[in-house]
């Protein structure tokens, strides 16, 4: 059966630090998804503000969960388990005066808790207490996140006293882990071009460049707006093609490129130290997200936040870190708070329709597409989410408008624009403009051959419509060779073999199907039928049952109650439904 891709927004991470960030940092309890607003306030008892807050956590309502919990520990201050839980819960919901304070209190009886000193230490770097900040971090362990937080937050410190020299040499020497000297060559050309050392500066950056697999957004900004600043144009320019060259159809560079047109010359990006701090916490935090300790990374974007309110790729990554834990309504509001002037206000303007229509605000999220596409008659890109979005919704209609509009604005198809060519082909396959979808899924292939979801999807069609059946099942063959364990690929593979007539292999394809997807009621109805067409009755009834049991669309539910009731007959077969795509 066909699958259908996701279409996502690029993410690549900014600084490559490591993926030994991830495994060294300390990791909070999991992050569940948000739940409603409605909430009682906290009441008065102990035992009452304890069991609400706990049963706040179980409702994956965080926000509550840390005031009933607050409340709770100011009748028990000396719990020991009650303060960590609400210190851990006012860090990840960014209450970060109110984690301070606990932060005191948790070191009193925990003296070695490294997210307690690391609050401390952001908190003193904030208020300019950088001697208190630079002797707190000093103490913090070398390993886990303590050997990334430490050095490259002491160097700002540092900073912040006028000891320039001291902060370089920390940041310039050979590390005990090599994993950390990225991030340190991004601070230590930061804190050179700050200084006017610009050669400097450039040397460093290069080498974090050089240290990463591929050009990363960060280093692109950053050595480009130097590039900028000290009237080397070209070399900006060249650095700026081949960032595009690797990310083709970013937006993140257009406001650096509309630069380049006026010659008007960008600010500096880091002027201060809690600015600087904050950006140490984001490269830290962007490999924290890619290696998934989205815990650890919350709290570590929340406090890049409270030393930057206005850091946008800051607010785009930490608001996508809330979107992956399934908290809608915070991450709207950060992508919402993003300045318009911002390079990222484009990419959060389109994570900003997605959040609407997750949040069932789908009407909201198709203006919301429309007035983009109308602000940028160039750009393709608001219109594919419109067209993403309204297909999801079964609206194959609007959504072949919304992506023949697209293809209107992109001068030349390259292989990348595969994926838009599935998408559309999807939707007038649904829309039964059958012609046109074999031709968006054929020019598909020319672009990306091997690519396993447009050969199921044809595939799986061309035998549906009984036509190509040799070219057909070959295809499906080669999407189960790419994807072996991917149940829906497998399950268009024993249809095949179904609608040939090739029972026993059908129902081995098909047994396997089911171990990959065993919730799918289409795939345990596949399996039903090819078991009656083997002899096997009893376990064809057990499987329709199943698939009864697993809420079917109603289309699927009025074949498997005529099965059961009259048994497999040529019109109930749902080889004749339109594929799902899983």
């Amino acid at each position: 059966m066909p699958v259908m891709k996701e279409f996502s927004i690029l993410r690549k991470s900014v600084l490559g630090v490591s993926a030994g960030v991830a495994a060294g940092a300390l990791m909070l309890a999991p992050l569940p998804a948000e739940a409603g607003k409605d909430r009682m306030e906290p009441g008065q008892t102990l035992s009452g503000n304890y069991l609400a807050g706990r049963h706040a956590q179980a409702r994956k309502d965080l926000s509550a969960a840390a005031d009933f919990l607050d409340a709770a520990l100011k009748k028990a201050p000396e719990a020991p388990d009650l303060l960590r839980r609400t210190f851990i819960l006012m860090a990840v919901e960014g209450r970060i005066e109110e984690a301070t304070e606990l932060a005191r209190r948790l070191l009193k009886a925990k003296p070695n808790s490294p997210v307690a000193h690391l609050i401390l230490a952001v908190n003193d770097i904030k208020r300019g207490r950088f001697a208190t900040a630079n002797k707190r971090l000093k103490d913090l362990p070398g390993n886990g996140l303590g050997k990334f937080v430490g050095p490259v937050l002491r160097g700002w410190s540092l900073v912040g006293e006028r000891k320039m020299d001291e902060a370089l040499k920390l940041l310039t020497g050979e590390p005990q882990d090599k994993a950390v000297k990225p991030l340190l060559a991004m601070h230590a050309a930061l804190i050179n071009e700050m200084l006017g050392r610009h050669d400097e500066a450039e040397k460093h950056f290069l080498a974090v460049s050089q240290s990463q697999n591929g050009l990363s957004l960060r280093v692109a900004q950053l050595l480009g707006s130097l590039y900028e600043r000290t009237g080397q144009t070209e070399k900006a320019r060249a650095l700026y093609d081949r960032y595009l060259k690797e990310q083709p159809g970013s937006r993140l560079l257009d406001v650096a490129l509309a630069r380049l047109k006026t010659g008007a010359k960008p600010p500096l990006k880091v002027f201060s130290v809690s600015d600087g701090a904050a950006e140490a916490l984001f490269g830290i935090d962007s490999s924290l997200r890619q290696q998934n300790a989205q815990e650890t990374a919350l709290v570590l974007g929340r406090l890049a936040l409270y030393l930057k309110p206005r850091f946008p790729v800051m607010q785009i990554l930490l608001g996508d870190i809330l979107e992956a834990s399934g908290r809608l309504e915070p991450a709207l509001e950060l992508y919402s708070a993003i300045d318009r002037r911002s390079a990222f206000s484009w990419p959060a303007r389109l994570r900003i329709a997605s959040i609407l229509d997750r949040l069932e605000r789908t009407d909201e999220a198709v203006e919301h597409l429309s007035r983009m596409a109308a602000d940028h008659p160039e750009d393709p890109g608001p219109l594919i989410s419109l067209g993403d979005i309204q297909r999801s919704h079964d609206r194959f209609a609007e959504s072949i408008d919304a992506y023949d509009r697209a293809f209107k604005r992109i001068k030349t198809l390259e292989s990348r624009h595969w994926s838009l060519l599935y998408a559309r082909g999807i939707s007038l396959e649904r829309a039964k403009q059958w012609s046109r979808a074999e031709a968006d899924f054929l020019n598909a292939l020319d672009f990306k051959p091997e690519q396993p979801y447009v050969l199921n999807y044809l595939g799986y069609s061309w035998i549906d419509k009984g036509t190509h059946i040799d070219r057909a099942l070959e295809m499906i063959r080669k999407a189960a060779n790419l994807r072996p364990n991917d149940g829906y690929i497998i399950d268009s593979l024993g249809w095949g073999y179904y609608r040939l007539g090739d029972f026993d292999n059908a129902v081995r394809n098909l047994e396997r199907a089911v171990e990959l997807r065993p919730q799918d009621p289409i795939i345990n109805d596949h399996l039903g039928d090819a078991y009656w067409r083997v002899g096997r009755r009893r376990e064809a009834g057990f499987q329709w049952r199943r698939a009864l049991s697993l809420d079917p669309e109603d289309e699927l539910t009025a074949k498997l109650r005529l099965k059961l009731k009259q048994s497999l007959a040529e019109d109930t077969e749902t080889a004749k439904k339109t594929p799902n795509d899983g």
